[in-house]
């Protein structure tokens, strides 16, 4: 194992690796289903078929890839090459993905698929070994901890700009076209992601080497975790809180935009304006047509900070009562707090950012 210290450039090298993959993961998580519907033409129902198969695709494609990255030998190192393979790949279907074409209903549903089935290709022949990254850019526990201090405040970061920022965005290039909105908001995006895988691969440096004489096919390797009753039971847990996320977090938007009261959110907006000095006017329009937007990127910023609260109050709460305890009282928080959104009615908006936060 090697002890050398890493530099603040290495950290933020590896840091900005994450930022890049969020800056997509954020927005499909957040938005891709409201795009299909309000901006591409996708119905609901399509749209959601779409994801099911996107994601049972990306089931196999994630443990498939970790095989091949694991295999990978070259002078840059195993993991690090596929990031700069894929920077370019990455940004052009993650533009591409938010693009509306001028295509017939057919046209655009073959398009949809295409340049989703694509997308989640590049993202785990990215990401899979951008998550392998940090075990071989040093062996000394406290440089892990302190390299992913560093990936936690970037992640946080780039989870606040698309949570917070682009609907805003997507109404101030499209105001009279939401399609092409999203295509110029998606398209910074994108390009920023390309600039920042770039960077990791040129920052960053594989020091530890595996064992040469380790040989191991991938077939063992997925008899080794079916085997490992802790990782089934915790890949199980993952998959449950995952499409929880997935679900909730698309439907939101809608539960702003369709259910919630326009006036009250309207009034809410103003008092929020009044109460911070007009700070969030310059940002987040109260307009009528546009406050359900501006509220539910305002609840992500708020629930976003209330997730840093959270995180640091969580590590003294797990050293007393375990990460296992705390985690499991988290989870029933979690869904508590969600589960009390069917009982709010239109006009409580206080209660949704009370419930936002809490959640």
């Amino acid at each position: 194992m090697s002890a050398e210290k890493l530099s603040i450039r290495e950290k933020v090298g590896f840091s900005l690796g994450d930022a890049a993959a969020n800056f997509v993961f954020q927005a499909m998580m957040m938005y891709q289903m409201n795009f299909y519907t309000e901006a591409f033409g996708l119905t609901a129902g399509v749209a959601g078929i779409l994801f099911l198969v996107g994601r049972l695709y990306g089931a196999v494609a994630d443990p498939i890839m970790g095989g091949i990255a694991d295999r990978t030998n070259t002078r840059w190192g195993k993991f690090r090459p596929w990031i700069l393979w894929t920077a370019l790949p990455f940004g052009i279907i993650g533009f591409l993905s938010f693009t509306t074409p001028d295509f017939s209903l057919t046209g655009k549903i073959i398009y949809a698929y295409a340049t989703y089935i694509l997308l989640m290709t590049v993202y785990s022949m990215n990401n899979v070994p951008y998550s392998a990254l940090s075990g071989v850019i040093t062996g000394d526990q406290k440089q892990r901890s302190s390299l992913f201090s560093f990936r936690f405040i970037f992640v946080v970061l780039a989870t606040l700009a698309i949570q917070g920022f682009v609907l805003p965005m997507v109404s101030h290039f499209g105001p009279t076209d939401k399609a092409h909105g999203w295509q110029v908001t998606m398209g910074i995006f994108s390009a920023l992601a390309v600039l920042f895988f770039v960077c990791t691969f040129s920052w960053t440096k594989e020091r530890i080497k595996p064992n040469p004489e380790q040989k191991q096919s991938l077939k063992q390797d997925i008899q080794d975790l079916l085997g490992n009753r802790p990782w089934v039971i915790m890949f199980g847990v993952f998959v449950l809180m995952f499409i929880f996320l997935g679900i909730r977090n698309s439907v939101l938007i809608y539960y702003f935009q369709n259910y919630l009261n326009p006036d009250s959110m309207k009034s809410f907006m103003d008092s929020m304006n009044n109460g911070v000095g007009g700070v969030l006017t310059s940002v987040f329009s109260s307009d009528t047509s546009k406050v359900a937007d501006s509220l539910y990127s305002v609840s992500n910023i708020l629930g976003q900070l209330a997730s840093i609260l959270g995180i640091i109050v969580s590590s003294f709460i797990a050293v007393k009562y375990g990460k296992r305890n705390v985690f499991v009282f988290g989870l029933i928080l979690a869904l508590f707090s969600a589960a009390s959104f069917i009982f709010i009615t239109p006009d409580a908006i206080m209660m949704v950012f009370v419930l936002q936060i809490l959640y």
